[in-house]
Parts: structure tokens; sequence; C-alpha cells
């Protein structure tokens, strides 16, 4: 791993993974002979070489305008790079002849109580172009691409929600290989996961402390935009999966993965995040013979789902042959993981990886520590079914009391359609920057899954689109019944900044009082969307211990 002088030069994320790498050795050495266990090979542009290629490009007026992300990142892409780095990288170009991603590494990023995750950009480029000036140019166009995602419209509303100073951030980046495998034009690997060494949301007999575990198929980019993914419980692999019929698995499991497209080049875009990136479903997987370790398969004489893919039919991503046959000891090495490096960094950790399977490499991508909320209040029944309740939930995340909030945003229900939600989302990022600006915190209240990319989950937004809310509420209704994503940026981000969520599943017994609210003055209204203001702040308390809270109005 090549870096700059001193700490200060990796950023962040970099830090994280240096922290960690001797634990992962001796982890290698110890238990799992039969998995090769690694930091992906990786080198660091340290921050001095971005601050030399802000400052000889006098970029510094652009990037603080507050102009487009667009007219931004092409100013980015225009400049020079900094003369002692381009040997460095033509090098690497040179030698690296497999995909590699393009990673933010910032020194505001992964810290604890101020997450960066999902705010900056990576990209992921595939690096086989037969001619070396071209992987050349495909690689410095990636490396100004992230640095230029260092002052996104996402970024300065990240920092004016947690008052941060965006001309104080400096930015590494680090270059580091995609874990996975080709197939034909396609490259992926069989399994990205993101695992928690703590559980929000444990079901029985699950404990908190046991930990959560997302997996999915392709790019780990399924996971930490929200999309379908598997959520189970290290401590109880072989639980049964919380669906009621065959149909409702085959419908609710990942049906389609993230690949680099390593075909035809696309249409030049150097300023978009998935320039190169691809979307295939699984019977494309099938094909490649990548869902061997993943799959289950309906046997319709049986009307079951069988472990395996050793009979024709349809295929669903249980992860059966890992978690229940255990052909390969993946989940003993995930909890071995998660409680070193819960040892070494003093807390709950969440940890990014990927893995192929022939041979088995499982790739550590990051490590970030989490915020454990530590309650010390106690919700009667009383408070929880008070009449003046705007909303109670048993499934809440945060602790403590806020009497200050008067502003609520939400999402009209009688106009909530899947097929709007991105329309939702650029209204959302309106009130917000408003409120943003104006130095109010406020309760949003919406529909379904928020920071999921999949617009049929639920409001497709970016954290940094409603990070001025304090309070959020995710209510259900009858055409959206879908589960919170743990594995999400937004989760991470929620979780790490101390905001209140609220989840409301469509089970629960406690419903938003529509009733009173869609009663109270509006003070900006949009098509889908509404901004409120009330003339006594509300009473809200969230028990952290027991994770309940509740809403009152006066």
């Amino acid at each position: 791993m090549a870096v700059g002088d001193g700490r200060e030069e990796l950023g962040g994320k970099a830090q994280g993974l240096l922290s960690v790498h001797q634990t992962l050795i001796e982890l290698d050495q110890s238990s799992f002979p039969e998995i090769k266990l690694d930091i992906p090979k990786l080198t660091v542009l340290g921050t001095s070489i971005f601050e030399a290629f802000l400052k000889r490009n006098a970029l510094e007026d652009i990037a603080h305008s507050g102009l487009s992300d667009a007219r931004i990142a092409n100013a980015f892409q225009r400049a020079d790079m900094p003369f002692e780095v381009l040997g460095k990288l033509r090098a690497h170009s040179d030698a690296w002849r497999t995909p590699l991603a393009v990673r933010s590494s910032g020194l505001l990023e992964d810290q604890t109580h101020r997450p960066f995750a999902g705010v900056y950009l990576t990209k992921m480029i595939p690096n086989n172009q037969p001619d070396p000036d071209t992987r050349f140019a495909k690689l410095v166009e990636a490396v100004k691409f992230v640095w230029a995602s260092t002052f996104f419209k996402i970024a300065r509303d990240y920092c004016q929600a947690t008052g941060l100073d965006i001309c104080q951030e400096k930015m590494a980046v680090i270059l580091q290989e995609v874990i996975g495998g080709r197939h034909h034009d396609r490259f992926y690997p069989e399994l990205s996961g993101v695992a928690r060494s703590y559980n929000f949301y444990p079901l029985k007999p699950a404990k908190p402390e046991d930990g959560v575990v997302n997996l999915a198929l392709g790019l780990g980019k399924t996971i930490v935009d929200g999309g379908r993914c598997w959520i189970y419980s290290p401590a109880y692999p072989e639980m049964p999966p919380p669906y009621d019929s065959t149909d409702e698995l085959l419908k609710e499991t990942q049906t389609d993965f993230w690949m680099i497209n390593m075909g035809e080049p696309p249409e030049f875009n150097p300023i978009k995040e998935t320039e190169f990136l691809q979307i295939e479903n699984l019977m494309t997987a099938d094909k490649d013979g990548t869902l061997t370790h993943l799959a289950s398969t309906y046997d319709p004489k049986s009307e079951r789902m069988m472990i395996g893919t050793g009979s024709k039919g349809i295929r669903a991503l249980t992860f059966s042959p890992l978690l229940v046959i255990k052909d390969i000891p993946v989940n003993a090495l995930i909890k071995r993981m998660l409680a070193s490096c819960e040892a070494k960094l003093g807390c709950p950790v969440e940890v990014e990886f990927a893995m192929t399977f022939d041979p088995p490499r499982f790739g550590f991508l990051q490590v970030r520590p989490m915020v454990v909320p530590e309650g010390n209040l106690d919700l009667s029944d009383d408070e929880m079914q008070n009449p003046k309740a705007l909303a109670s939930s048993e499934v809440v995340l945060g602790n403590g009391v806020d009497d200050e909030i008067t502003d609520i945003v939400y999402v009209i229900p009688e106009l909530f359609e899947l097929k709007n939600t991105r329309l939702m989302a650029e209204e959302l990022e309106a009130h917000n920057r408003r409120l943003l600006n104006e130095n109010r915190k406020y309760l949003l209240i919406v529909f379904g899954r928020l920071g999921t990319e999949d617009s049929w989950l639920g409001i497709p937004v970016t954290w940094g689109q409603i990070c001025g809310a304090s309070v959020i509420i995710e209510a259900t209704q009858q055409n959206v019944k879908v589960e919170l994503s743990q594995g999400s940026h937004y989760f991470h981000n929620i979780i790490n900044l101390g905001v209140k969520h609220f989840s409301m599943p469509f089970t629960s017994p406690y419903r938003v009082d529509w009733d009173w609210l869609l009663q109270q003055p509006v003070e900006n209204a949009m098509h889908f969307t509404r901004h409120v203001v009330l003339t006594e702040p509300l009473h809200i308390k969230v028990d952290g211990r027991h994770g309940r809270g509740t809403i009152h109005h006066s």
C-alpha cells in the first residue's frame, strides 16, 4: 500500500483499513485456511495531491461556488493533474489490468458521530482497454471525478446540516482492486456483504449484540443503495426466511445485480458515477455459473424451494448453500471478523466485504465505527397510546427527549404511489434545502424505505437530500410494506448522527394521526408533499434501551 507522508495523507477510509490490517492477517492464519482473507491491493493518493490539484488549477472558487454538480465536475475534468503524481498513476495503470474502484477517503469521513457514508462518490472502471494511454486517461478521469464529489451538493448540504466546514475537507483517493471474476463481458463478485456487530431490529431469538448481515449477488452497490438483499442474524443463519409464501419470497428477494461492463465502451461520460456499470438479472448469473453457493431452486412438484442449483427451475437468492449447508464457512468467518474488529476499535463496527468462491477469497473493503444508543428513559403504555400521540412505535432508533421541533414535512398519504417516488424525492430535497438555510430542524414523515435507489421500494433520496431532518417516520400503507434496509449508507448515517428514526411496520398497532396532521396550517405546499408549522412544539420521547418511542402534539 503506497501512501503519502503521515496519517493525515490517508483520509478516514484508508486509516480504517490500516487500523485492522494486522488483525486480518492473524485471523486469516489462525482459523480459516480454506479461505484467502485479505484487503484487496490498493494504493492511496494522499491529501497533499488533492490540495496541489486545487491550488495549481485555481479551483477553490468554483469548488465553493454552489454551482451544479455537472459544472463542478466538468471544471475538474478540464484541470491538469499535479505532475508529481503522473508517474505513479501511469505505473499503476500499466501494472494493474483488472477492474479498479476509485474511492474517496476524506479526512472527515468515517468519524463516529459525523459519518460521511454515501456522501462522496466511488467510480469503478474496467481498466481493460488494450491501449495503455486510454487506460491511463480513464484512471485520471475517475480520480478527478471523486475529487469533484467533495464539493457536490450532497456533500455541501451534509456539512451544513452537521455543522462541518467543507472548506476544511482534504480528500485522499484510494485506488483499489475490485474483488470479482470475469464472465464474458461482465465482472462482478459472487457475494457482497455488509455486516454489523450490533442489530437494532433483531427478530427473536436473536439479540442486538448478535449482529446482522446483509448479503447480495454482484457489486455491493445493491446493499448500500438500499436495494433488495438477504438479511440474517449471524447467530442464527439457518432461521427460515420471513416470507409467508414461496411467491412472496420470489418477489421480494434480489432479482438483479450490479456488474462492471468489460465489453464495448459505453457513451463517454466521465462525470457519471455508473459510467461503466450495468444491471443484469439472475438468468445471466445462472448462465455464468455464479449461483452455485447462493441460490435455491423452486420445485413445482413439491411447491418448495430446494437448496442449490442442481435441478432446473426458478432460482431465488436465499444464500442457503452458505448459511444452511455451510459448504464454505462464510458465516463463521463473518462472526470472527466482527468480533476481532470490534475488539480492535473498542466499539461496535460495520464492515463491508466481497467474495469469490473459486477459489474462496474474502476481500475486506471497509470498517466503520457504530454508535449504539444508551437509553435511560422509560415509556409507559399510557404514553404510547395517548390520544395526543401523532405517532408511536415499538421499532425506534435513537434516545432522549426533543421539545423543540415545530416544523413537519410529510408526503400526502392519498397521493402516495410508488410510480411517483422520484418526483417526491425532488420535493423533499427542496423542503430540506429551505429549512437548512433557515436553520430549522424538522420532522419528516414518508412512506416506504428511504435511502433506496429502487423507486419501487420507497422514495429514492440520498442522505444529503434529507439531512436536515432530526426525526424521521417511515410509515406504511397497503401499497408499500417494505422493511428498512440496515445495510444502506442512509441507515448508517441515521445511527451515528443520532437521528430519531421511527419505523412503523404495516403489522404495527400504531398509526400516524393523519386526521390531526392534515388540519395543521400549511406553510409550503407542493404537489406530493407539504410543510406545516405548529404553534407549539412537539414532544418527542425515545427509550433507546427498548427501541420504542412516541411523538405527542399539544
